[in-house]
């Protein structure tokens, strides 16, 4: 027994050497490169471009809260969750929803993002405007799009917390003033359409609770039968199409 182990020992010691070595050769063989980015800057230009870089990986570091921020992508994600929790069905991935939910946002959004490649990206491609007018041109599709989903009420709250002069019309509410009062008017309009998706479905389960529970069947789950009722409800009144009817009609 000793001598099986010490042979077992003897064994991994030669194959982890041949491993080793082979390693070593190989790390001779073919050399590692040298990556240096961080290097002092001997201009003002290089200055500049460092900053631009800087910036630009904020931005897209920053780039899926934008998304969610300023686009209907909060509102038509909400909806969505509430339709699958109203009816029962949560047996449908994640994925998919999120999906139905981004070609949505796209397709809500195009008309906006057009008008900004016109006014700002494409005139900053063919060096016609600087980056700062490119920001500013673009940013206007976008908060014209922001101010028309957007509670005067929710405006004047954040300008009230914001502690600045009150603006003299809408356009003049800075953008970090916006972007909240945007977001809260879209989570309140999502809230009252999942309010109106649940009535149906609550309907259903008050009928199928009541009828087992007259039945004496208090045992069995009211949302083990009911959950077959609300799918072919749902499919009877053409659900989807109702629903993303309404939900895109309403940014319009």
């Amino acid at each position: 027994m000793k001598r099986q182990r010490l042979f077992l020992l003897m064994g991994f010691v030669l194959i982890f050497g041949i491993l080793m070595g082979g390693t070593c050769a190989y790390a001779q063989q073919f050399i590692i490169p040298k990556f240096n980015f961080i290097q002092p800057a001997r201009t003002p230009q290089d200055v500049t471009e460092s900053l631009q870089i800087f910036f630009m990986l904020t931005v897209l570091a920053l780039a899926p809260s934008l998304f969610i921020m300023t686009t209907s992508f909060a509102r038509v994600t909400v909806v969505l969750s509430f339709v699958q929790k109203a009816s029962g069905i949560q047996q449908i991935p994640q994925q998919v929803m999120v999906s139905l939910a981004l070609f949505v946002t796209a397709m809500i959004m195009m008309p906006v993002w057009k008008d900004v490649n016109a006014t700002a990206l494409q005139p900053y491609l063919q060096k016609e405007i600087d980056q700062a007018t490119m920001v500013h041109k673009a940013l206007v599709p976008i908060r014209e799009f922001m101010l028309r989903q957007t509670r005067e009420k929710d405006i004047a709250l954040f300008v009230y917390f914001s502690k600045i002069e009150k603006p003299k019309n809408r356009h003049e509410v800075p953008f970090y003033v916006l972007v909240p009062a945007f977001m809260i008017s879209e989570m309140k309009t999502a809230f009252i359409y999942g309010f109106l998706i649940y009535l149906p479905f609550l309907v259903v389960d008050m009928v199928i609770a009541s009828v087992l529970l007259s039945m004496g069947m208090m045992v069995l789950p009211p949302m083990l039968i009911a959950t077959p009722f609300k799918i072919i409800l749902f499919i009877l009144v053409d659900g989807w199409y109702l629903i993303l009817r309404s939900l895109v009609g309403s940014f319009h």
